[in-house]
This record gives structure tokens, C-alpha cells and sequence, in this order.
């Protein structure tokens, strides 16, 4: 009988890791366990039930008690810890709950450590880097300095991970993950939620005044880049940022979108976000670009990309 490769993939049934498994499940060697406690994640995202080589356990991994007999009851290869409270508004106006997203973490590693997991992988994020100091935003020069709840909570994720490769040996991966949309993201994200807008022809709402510069990444580039580090073992005990670098405006994105779906929406200002609305944001994705040996896939091409998925459609329907 084949050995399979098991892998456990938290917050499985979001974005990012939702489709994270479905690559890893492609290959039949790999078994996968998805944990996810479905507060932002939904089970529309999880694989296809003709697929036997993936289970899914609902759980908390802030939660030891939930946690621990998942780790225990598989001898785990490998761990992608992506669960996590996300977006701007939930994250503003749930600090408390972000902050005890450490728990998840520290749960992770301590049943990590001394085990059979070979090797673990940390979903970080841009918000680290807070206002830039420069651009584009480079791995090891530019400062980690954002304060709102978030991104303290990926900074000190960090650093918990590169600790335990010190402590214990336990060697890890960190993926900076920069603005990453697709079908299956959730419609309180800006990708996803302009383009339901004016696929409805309703207003598409920009908070201040929509200069604020951001790069949005189709999720095919963000995992290929995943599974080929995970395929090939590179950046081990290292960090990744992993996004486009193709600026634009909020403003743009929403003139792009009213223009790809021909829609009769029209631009509706809101007052700017107190905190957590940076400026401007740009990944040095140097690093990026060496693996996948490509030209990323464009804002324009991605959106026409969703306007054609039949899991956005019906999510939005």
C-alpha cells in the first residue's frame, strides 16, 4: 500500500487555502487534512467529494483542546498554517479575536515541535510592513512597522516561527501574502465585492478618496508559487513576499471593473477608514517572479477570469 504524504492545511475553507488544497490534493500521494472553524472560511470551498485523498475536521486552532487531537491523531508531514480573522473591517472591529489568533499560532508549533512535521509554512501578509518607507517593498530592508491589530499579530507570527526553527529545529517557510483575489473569495474583500457591484449595477463604494495604491494578485500565481516552494524545498527558514507589483489606484480597480462588465454602476465615496487603510502598497517580488518564470496574470485578465466562474456567479447570485 502507498504511503501517502499527509499534510494539514489550516483555514482550509478560505481563500488562499481553499485553493491551496485543491492543488495539493491533485497529487494522489498527498493526503490532506483541512481544519478550519468556518467563521470566515464556508464548505462550498471545500474539494469534491469524488476526491478520497482529503478530510475535513471542523475545529478551532485557537483552540488547544480542538487543535491537539487533530495533531494527534495524524502523524503529520507537513502543516500550512493560513488560519486566520481576515479582512479590513472584521480585523478593525474584531481586535480581541485577532489577538488570540497567537493562541492558533502557538498551538501550531508546540504540537509541531518533536514531532513528524518536517517542515511548516506561516500565511503572513502585507499589513506588516504598515506605511511604506519605500517601494517596492523589500523582504529584509523595509521596516515591519504597522501597530493595527492584524499586523502585529502576523509580525509576532513571524517571529514565533523563525524562534522554534532556533529553539527546536522546526524549519518553516513565510509567505507575505500581498492583496490575492479570485472566484472563491469572499465578497467583503474589494476584488470580489466591486466586481459584484457592478454586476448588479449597484454603486461601487470607495472609502476616501481612492488614491490609495494597491497590486492584486490572481490566486492561480499565488499558489503556483506555494506549491512549486513546497515541490522543490525552497526558502526554507526564509520569507517570500507574494504578489504583483503592477500598481493602481482603488479608483482604477473601479473605473476597470465598471468598464469589463459594461455596468451602469456609478462611484459612491465613503469617508476613509480611521486605521489600516495604507497608502500604498508594493511587493519587491523579485523572488516571486524567478520561480514562476512568467508574466503574472494581469488585473484585467483575472477579473474577466471571475466574470466567467461559475462559483463566483453563484455566490453572488
Amino acid at each position: 500500500m502507498e504511503t501517502k504524504t499527509k499534510i494539514l492545511v489550516t483555514g482550509g475553507a478560505g481563500n488562499i487555502g481553499s485553493a491551496l488544497v485543491a492543488r495539493l490534493i491533485s497529487n494522489q500521494t498527498n493526503f490532506v487534512v483541512i481544519v478550519d472553524n468556518l467563521s470566515t472560511g464556508t464548505t462550498e470551498k471545500l474539494p469534491s467529494h469524488t476526491l478520497s485523498n482529503w478530510k475535513f475536521i471542523k475545529a478551532d486552532v485557537n483552540q488547544v483542546n480542538d487543535i491537539s487531537s487533530v495533531m494527534l491523531s495524524y502523524n503529520f508531514d507537513y502543516v500550512f498554517h493560513f488560519a486566520a480573522v481576515v479582512g479590513v473591517h472584521r480585523t478593525l472591529e474584531n481586535p480581541l479575536q485577532v489577538l488570540n489568533d497567537i493562541e492558533g499560532i502557538k498551538n501550531i508549533l508546540n504540537f509541531s515541535k518533536n514531532s513528524t512535521v518536517r517542515h511548516v509554512y506561516f500565511s503572513s501578509s502585507s499589513e506588516v510592513y504598515g506605511e511604506p518607507v519605500e517601494l517596492p517593498q523589500n523582504e529584509y530592508r523595509t521596516p515591519l512597522n504597522s501597530r493595527v491589530p492584524y499586523a502585529v499579530v502576523k509580525n509576532v507570527g513571524e517571529c514565533f516561527f523563525r524562534t522554534y526553527w532556533q529553539t527546536y529545529n522546526l524549519p518553516y517557510t513565510i509567505f507575505r501574502f500581498f492583496n490575492t483575489y479570485g472566484p472563491n473569495q469572499s465578497t467583503d474583500f474589494v476584488v470580489p465585492k466591486f466586481l459584484a457591484s457592478a454586476l448588479k449595477n449597484q454603486d461601487i463604494c470607495i472609502y476616501g478618496d481612492g488614491a490609495q495604491t494597491r497590486t492584486f494578485t490572481y490566486i492561480d500565481d499565488t499558489i503556483q508559487v506555494c506549491e512549486t516552494i513546497f515541490n522543490k524545498g525552497l526558502y526554507v527558514n526564509d520569507v517570500i513576499n507574494i504578489g504583483n507589483d503592477e500598481l493602481m489606484t482603488i479608483k482604477e480597480l473601479a473605473e476597470l471593473t465598471i468598464s469589463l462588465t459594461g455596468s451602469k454602476s456609478k462611484l459612491a465615496y465613503l469617508p476613509p477608514l480611521k486605521e489600516g487603510d495604507m497608502t500604498r502598497r508594493q511587493p519587491d517580488n523579485s523572488k516571486m517572479k524567478a520561480i514562476l518564470n512568467k508574466k503574472l496574470i494581469g488585473v484585467e485578465e483575472g477579473i474577466m477570469k471571475m466574470m466567467k466562474d461559475q462559483r463566483f456567479l453563484k455566490a453572488i447570485s
